[in-house]
């Protein structure tokens, strides 16, 4: 599916590590995350930014084969009253190294698309998502780009295409399948729908035009949807529309949690 340019999402990046940094200054870093429970504030935005500059010295490195996070040392993360410009800095330094090396170039990833700029993309989305739960932790304001927030909602489907063809910790690809069940994830801003089907074998998915139908539909803004996707608010949070088998969603909810 489509996605936004790898311009588009770097600057992105920056501004969103950015944005993160200003919803954690001045707070408790033990604060509880309450849609990350396990989680501090701390950890998560030491969780953030350790991706950032892990995957930049992955990328810096040119890997000829997978390395993961847990190989990879890195400086450890500063004081909390640091870490938001620890977190721009990492930020900045995944950019760079990807531009330097290019953003179609192989490198280490866990997903078959092994290009430099699927780190861009995944930690743009990653930190739109957890800039979410710094606000719910934080009881700062959320709202994200409609554009960004889209692309999220298309690059977590496809990862759930991905995981529901080959073996991954992170979802039983089995759970999935089905016999042709279908979902419509409509964001009326900025007017993009998504079509997944739930096959014997795997779930597809593509874009839908208007007046495309579905066993479940489900509108909302595409920040909304995106929050809904990924756990961050309720399937019935009153800023979402759904119509037809709402059990469907659910499943889909339970079953894509990565």
């Amino acid at each position: 599916m489509r996605a936004l340019s790898h311009e588009r999402l770097a600057e992105a990046l920056v501004a969103e590590a950015t944005r993160f940094g200003t919803v954690i200054a001045g707070a408790d870093p033990e604060l509880r995350v309450p849609t990350c429970p396990d989680w501090t504030l701390r950890d998560l935005t030491c969780h953030v930014g350790l991706a950032y500059h892990k995957s930049a010295a992955i990328i810096a490195s040119r890997p000829t084969g997978y390395v993961p996070f847990e190989a990879v040392t890195v400086d450890d993360p500063p004081g909390f009253g640091e870490l938001g410009g620890w977190l721009v800095d990492g930020a900045r330094r995944l950019v760079a190294a990807v531009a330097e090396v290019g953003a179609e170039t192989p490198t280490s990833t866990w997903t078959p698309d092994r290009r430099a700029g699927f780190w861009t993309r995944r930690l743009t989305q990653e930190t739109v998502v957890h800039r979410a739960d710094a606000a719910f932790a934080t009881g700062t304001p959320y709202e994200a780009d409609p554009e960004l927030a889209a692309d999220g909602i298309a690059e977590g489907l496809d990862l759930v295409v991905v995981f529901s063809r080959h073996n991954h910790p992170a979802l039983d690809r089995t759970s999935l399948r089905g016999t042709g069940q279908t979902l419509l994830f409509h964001a009326t801003e900025p007017g993009r729908r998504w079509l997944a089907r739930r096959t014997p074998s795997a779930v597809e998915v593509s874009e839908a035009p208007a007046g495309t139908s579905a066993d479940v539909v489900v509108e909302g803004r595409a920040a909304d949807l995106l929050l809904a996707l990924t756990g961050r608010i309720a399937a019935d949070d009153p800023a979402l529309s759904i119509s037809g088998d709402a059990g469907l969603l659910r499943h889909w909810r339970e079953h894509t949690r990565f």
